[in-house]
This record gives structure tokens, C-alpha cells and sequence, in this order.
């Protein structure tokens, strides 16, 4: 990963955010797997804290990366396929972004999908953790 370019008229953040997704759709990083830390961002992309997090954001809005709270950003298990607006259309036939009229979805039912939506999310981090850690476990005990 490279320091933002000084010719690209870009913001970083959208630099160091197209730099990461590529690495997720060239497969570089899998579904599942831990992105680097918002300081290993700061450093690798030489860029400022708030930089690195809107980055993030913006793979987030995405639907390529989830965030938990504590423990970090981890790439999705169907990178482009789990963004909240994606999912609510899914749920209610409409096209994502778009609510009954055409405008924003922002009705009762879309706010709980994108909820329940972020709890799914919570849980298969966790739930990749745990495999994680039984991984680990396995391992160990056949060293034995």
C-alpha cells in the first residue's frame, strides 16, 4: 500500500479506500479476515487518524467491510452484497436508496432491516472469532 499521490486530485481517504478495496476484490484480502488497524492505516497510507476512519467508512457504506465496536473492521463475507440500502431492497423489492416515492428509505421497517442488518454483522465477526480461537485450539492440542 502507497502514500496518498500528490498528483490525484482525489481526498486521501477515497485514495487509501480505493487502494484497500482493490485488495478485496483481487482477493488479497478475504472474507472474514481483519483489516489492518486504523494506525497501521495511518501509517501504511501516511495519512491522519480521521483520514484512515473515513476510509474505512467508506468501504463500510459500501457493504465491503463491517465494523465491531472493540475489536475492529473485518472484510464482508460478500464483498458488495451486504450494504444496508442493498439488504432493504432486497427486503422490500425497491432499489437501494430509494424509498416508496422514489426519494430515501428511511421508514420504520428500512431503520430496523438495517439494524438487524449491523446485528448480523456483530454476530458473524464474533462468530469468525470463535472459529478462529477452535482453530487455535486444534492446533495446539495436536502439538500435543
Amino acid at each position: 500500500m502507497t502514500p496518498p499521490s500528490q498528483h490525484d486530485p482525489r481526498p486521501p481517504y477515497q485514495q487509501a479506500a480505493d487502494e484497500i478495496r482493490g485488495d478485496i476484490e483481487a482477493g488479497r484480502l478475504k472474507p472474514g479476515q481483519q483489516l489492518p488497524s486504523h494506525r497501521e492505516l495511518q501509517e501504511r497510507f501516511n495519512i491522519a487518524n480521521m483520514t484512515a476512519r473515513s476510509a474505512l467508512r467508506v468501504l463500510r457504506e459500501e457493504g465491503l467491510i463491517y465494523t465491531v465496536q472493540g475489536r475492529g473492521s473485518y472484510v464482508a463475507d460478500k464483498p458488495g452484497e451486504h450494504s444496508g440500502d442493498a439488504e432493504v431492497a432486497k427486503v422490500t423489492g425497491r432499489k437501494a436508496g430509494a424509498g416508496p416515492e422514489g426519494g430515501e428509505a428511511t421508514g420504520p421497517i428500512d431503520e430496523a432491516i438495517r439494524a438487524l442488518h449491523e446485528q448480523l454483522r456483530t454476530l458473524n465477526a464474533a462468530f469468525q472469532e470463535l472459529r478462529r480461537e477452535v482453530d487455535d485450539l486444534k492446533a495446539e492440542r495436536k502439538q500435543f
